[in-house]
């Protein structure tokens, strides 16, 4: 049996994110520049623990979607890189404050900040993140840029506190969950691509259209982050592979093998999940099971069905280089490998 979630994903168009990189190149270069600039501060330790994330890299997915919506939509001024900077740091609080409600060990590849500077410094830094990212917003001078995103940040809060509520839930339905990913999330993709065809001055149909491709992305590549949880490596995806399974979180996979398994699974879904009385043994198991009854490939069927309406929200611009590599950037959410 092979245990690996990118093997299920051989035959669909591989889609990269790197034809989309090259072409923003340039206005993700100020991007960064301005990110530098906004996460300093006179106290040493904002910067320092900002730095140790941020600097990390990861995709950088979120602002470079702002940025190229921007462009689909026609722009061709910086209006959009404060947004996308924004986006960014919206992005990275959301994640500081994660890693400390879910005592996470590791963060692209790194040790978790929490880890180093103490969860109570990391949760201040993740404020002063989110009080930076709304000063860009309004040196925007949009107010519907910054009531887009001022709502994304607070459906992701209350997405994570659903999702804190619900995640030890074994009987958790597949809607639910969708609408639990969709808020904690999906929300921001949507958002940063609507605030990217705003600060185009499109129309509300085409504004519309990127939201749209935006949620339906950000589902995609949660879906298949879920799916890497379980079939992925840890030194590919920056964080420890079964971390989700050793926190004990309902995560579509699991939800779907539980729904499959049989009274003798039953208990042991029971003892690791729902009183996460777990031994080493216990994820390999949870692997197993979860390829074999194929709840696996469900979930990446799922996550490639939300990439093709991703895609199909952008027929309303006409095909470009800009187009193009926003669909390849869709079938890249479901195939990576990290």
């Amino acid at each position: 049996m092979v245990l690996d979630a990118a093997a299920a994903t051989l035959a669909r168009q591989p889609g990269s994110v790197d034809r989309l990189v090259r072409l923003a190149a340039a206005d993700m270069g100020g991007v960064d520049r301005l990110i530098t600039d906004r996460m300093q501060s006179d106290v040493p330790v904002i910067p320092a623990l900002a730095e140790h994330l941020i600097a990390a890299g990861g995709k950088r997915l979120r602002p470079l979607l702002t940025v190229a919506a921007a462009r689909l939509a026609g722009s061709d001024n910086d209006h959009c890189l404060k947004l996308a900077a924004a986006v960014e740091f919206i992005h990275t609080a959301t994640l500081l404050h994660d890693d400390v409600v879910d005592g996470s060990q590791l963060r692209r590849g790194k040790v978790a900040a929490h880890l180093i500077w103490g969860a109570a410094q990391s949760v201040l830094v993740g404020d002063f993140l989110f009080a930076r990212a709304f000063e860009l917003m309004v040196e925007t001078d949009s107010m519907r840029a910054l009531q887009i995103l001022a709502q994304a940040s607070r459906v992701i809060a209350e997405g994570e506190v659903l999702q804190l509520m619900r995640s030890h839930d074994l009987n958790l339905s597949q809607a639910v969950y969708l609408e639990i990913i969709a808020a904690k999330t999906a929300e921001l993709f949507a958002a940063a691509a609507e605030a990217g065809a705003v600060s185009a001055g499109v129309d509300a149909e085409k504004s519309k259209a990127l939201r749209d491709y935006g949620m339906s992305l950000g589902l995609a590549f949660q879906l298949a982050d879920d799916a890497l949880d379980y079939g992925g490596a840890t030194e590919t995806l920056g964080k420890n592979a079964g971390d989700d399974f050793r926190e004990g979180k309902a995560t579509l996979p699991l939800l779907l093998a539980i729904a499959r398994s049989g009274p003798r699974e039953a208990e042991f879904w029971e003892r690791a999940i729902g009183r996460r009385e777990q031994t080493e043994a216990d994820f390999r198991r949870a692997r197993e099971l979860i390829i074999g009854t194929g709840a696996l490939d469900a979930t990446l069927d799922l996550a490639a069905e939300y990439a093709d309406k991703a895609k199909a929200a952008l027929a309303v611009f006409p095909a470009n280089d800009w187009r193009e590599s926003l669909e390849s950037l869709a079938d890249f959410a479901v195939s990576r490998r990290a």
